[in-house]
């Protein structure tokens, strides 16, 4: 069970959330606003976020912004506007999931325990020691990713997608078949929700020095 941070300027939701949250077994932290969500997180250290886009003081990407130059701790985004370049920009930032109003319980508390579950590095397939492919490095039990000697600083989602392509190097992956690895058989992610995660990959890497990931035109994606 996680201690969860609620983030929404609408007290019925917040009370929503936190209804559904603690019925699941989860400790849940408040705040009303973008300031007040920073102040909590720094004073509280949350095991994952749920955040409001549209908010007062600070909204939620700025927030997930000055979060994610800290920290990895999983970020889903609640939003009452269903737009796709908003959902896009969210994912930009590093968030690692984004539900929109009004949205089902159930469905949230689904998408949460899928953030947690990668956050705590809970391996779908064991793998026998660290991952390499040339100059990149992955070392699952630390949650450590490297390119040489530069670290590279992945979120949860992240680590896992290049995790699973770092397992078979050179097979091409379907955007669905990095959904049933990443987040389970049957899980709903978009398919520009695993080209925005991608696209944070490669420019990371990029960063580091790195260049492995090759879109495989009407597939999908592998390593080089």
């Amino acid at each position: 069970m996680a201690r969860v941070l609620a983030v929404d300027d609408d007290g019925h939701i917040r009370e929503i959330l936190r209804f559904a949250l603690e019925q699941a077994g989860h400790t849940v932290l408040e705040a009303a606003d973008g300031r007040a969500a920073l102040r909590v997180f720094e004073a509280e250290a949350p095991d994952a976020i749920i955040l409001d886009v549209t908010m007062p003081e600070e909204d939620g990407l700025e927030v997930c912004r000055k979060i994610r130059a800290t920290s990895q701790v999983p970020i889903l985004f609640l939003s009452s506007r269903d737009d796709e370049l908003d959902r896009i920009l969210g994912l930009e930032l590093g968030a690692d999931d984004y539900v929109t109003k009004p949205f089902s319980p159930r469905e949230l508390l689904a998408r949460l325990k899928a953030m947690l579950r990668r956050s705590q590095r809970a391996p779908v397939e064991p793998d026998a020691g660290p991952l390499t492919h040339g100059a990149l490095r992955l070392d699952v039990t630390q949650h450590r990713a490297h390119w040489g000697a530069a670290e590279i600083a992945l979120t949860a989602t992240e680590f896992t997608l290049l995790r699973v392509l770092l397992r078979h190097p050179g097979r091409a992956y379907t955007r669905a078949e990095l959904v049933d690895r990443a987040w389970g058989p049957g899980y709903h992610v978009t398919d520009r929700t695993i080209d925005s995660h991608i696209r944070r990959i490669r420019k990371k890497l990029h960063l580091a020095g790195g260049d492995v990931i090759e879109t495989v035109f009407g597939v999908g994606y592998r390593l080089k």
